[in-house]
């Protein structure tokens, strides 16, 4: 007998060998699939802190590796990172409608914000940045260059801590705030309290109510005019023919507007008249050119409120990729303006209220932040678009004008605004008027079949989720405070451990 024969009478034959073979494949499979499955949440933090380490390399090979040049080498360090938070949380604010509104893919979204945001911080963003953060803290009181060198590393390391843990907890919170905050509390530490504008820290302070309530305002006032003018008319194709290019001429006029006025100033020298003139004159040309591609548009649309929404798909777009510019162009100072005034003080060996920001610099802002838009971003985008109130092509098309709006009449009236504040803001404002509309509606019908409604079906009918509501407006109050204190506590450490 054969040793095949002896082996198949045992039952060790070559089935039960294949049998065995495959639970072992498929015990690998299973844990590659595990692998897989526990490595992908690193990806994300991985490049983030290959991008981290290549900055630090360029630093270095730029600067050198003497003592002053690793502090700056460290310095840059701090404002990579904290050009990544800002990607994660402050770029959701610009791109979140438009994806909650579903007029643009999540990754079509990502690539447009990186894009516009990286072109405004290196083609219009600020070539002179104040080193103290608009005056909050009086140059006179810091000097001295080593201590000035650590307050402005203390702030922005406390900002962009600040600006993760919202991230984490899903808020989106303001940088500009984050950072006065941290020069606020590093600033008390370094030189004392009355080192510190207090009046101009009040006028920061009324900017938490003063710009969501303006954002609100704004965008529901929109959404109103475009319920009452287009979608509850009769014809509603006639009507949008009408009034979308007047829509698309007004937030083509206000976009240059508030371009020319926060993101041109490093390329010609603007006041707010030419700026309004500019505006203007975009506005009347946008309305002219627009009104063929809407009647086009419009052909064989059904008359119903569905049908509107593709009309306002493309302005919604373009909205957006512009915020993204004014963004990058108004916004990566808060990422490289520390950095930049710490390199001045090191290489200069003075402490001057403004300075110059380098080329390398810049680019290590716009290349973080749209790197931490990519990495981190989608999900406050998906937080803003979709998970506050929900939003069509119309609804955000409000949310994201009112913000150039409200931007800009609180620059002509001189108040404190919150550009992030601003556009959650506009999305809280158009979520509470349609509710606010939605119950007028349904007590008029109501009324008319002799129908009320109860209590708990108009509590079911809440179309903004308060405990958003309640986390955003927490995270905001904070933010000035928990900066400074973090801030305060590791100005402390490093004084103390390279001052004696």
């Amino acid at each position: 007998m054969t040793n095949t024969d002896e082996q198949l009478q045992q039952g060790k034959g070559p089935r039960n060998q294949w049998k065995t073979l495959d639970k072992d494949l498929g015990r690998i499979s299973i844990l590659e699939q595990a692998s897989a499955t526990v490595s992908r949440p690193l990806v994300a933090p991985g490049l983030a802190l290959l991008f981290v380490v290549a900055v630090a390399m360029i630093a270095l090979s730029l600067i050198g590796a003497s003592s002053s040049g690793l502090v700056i080498v460290g310095a840059a360090v701090v404002a990579a990172y904290m050009a990544l938070n800002i990607g994660a949380n402050d770029v959701a604010n610009n791109m979140g409608p438009a994806v909650g509104a579903k007029a643009l893919t999540m990754g079509s979204a990502l690539v447009i914000a990186a894009v516009f945001e990286t072109a405004g911080a290196l083609i219009a963003g600020g070539d002179v940045v104040s080193t103290i953060s608009s005056g909050i803290v009086s140059p006179a009181a810091v000097q001295d260059s080593a201590t000035f060198v650590w307050l402005m590393l203390s702030a922005l390391i406390a900002a962009a801590l600040w600006i993760n843990v919202a991230t984490i907890l899903g808020a989106p919170v303001s940088t500009t705030h984050s950072v006065v905050g941290g020069v606020v509390g590093a600033g008390v530490v370094a030189a004392g309290f009355n080192a510190v504008n207090w009046w101009q820290m009040t006028s920061i302070a009324a900017s938490w109510v003063i710009s969501p309530v303006m954002g609100g305002v704004v965008a529901a006032l929109l959404l109103a005019f475009i319920k009452a003018k287009i979608a509850y008319v009769d014809d509603k194709i006639a009507a949008a023919r009408k009034w979308v290019p007047v829509l698309i001429g007004l937030m083509a006029g206000v976009f240059a507007t508030y371009l020319a006025m926060k993101g041109l100033r490093r390329i010609i020298d603007i006041d707010a008249t030419m700026a309004l003139w500019i505006g203007v004159g975009v506005g009347i040309f946008s309305w002219f050119a627009s009104r063929p591609m809407i009647e086009r548009q419009s052909r064989g649309l059904e008359n119903r409120k569905k049908s509107l929404r593709t009309l306002f798909a493309a302005p919604l777009i373009i909205s957006a990729a512009l915020l993204s510019f004014a963004h990058g162009a108004n916004d990566v100072a808060n990422a490289v303006g520390p950095l930049a005034a710490v390199v001045h003080t090191v290489q200069m060996g003075d402490v001057s209220s403004s300075v110059h920001i380098p080329t390398w610099v810049m680019v290590i802002g716009a290349v973080g932040i749209s790197l931490g838009l990519l990495l981190f971003g989608p999900k406050l985008i998906m937080l803003v678009g979709d998970q506050i109130t929900k939003l069509n092509p119309m609804r955000a098309y409000c949310v994201a004008l009112s913000a150039a709006v409200t931007v800009i009449i609180a620059s002509w009236l001189g108040l404190p605004v919150s550009s992030t504040h601003i556009a959650v803001g506009g999305i809280f404002g158009v979520g509470f008027f349609r509710e606010w509309h939605a119950e007028r509606r349904a007590r008029m019908l109501g009324l008319q079949k002799g129908k009320v409604v109860s209590p708990d079906e108009r509590r079911r009918r809440k179309l903004v989720r308060r405990s958003h509501a309640v986390t955003v407006a927490a995270a905001w109050v904070i933010t000035v405070p928990f900066s400074a204190l973090l801030s305060a506590g590791i100005y402390y450490l490093l004084s103390h451990l390279t001052l004696g």
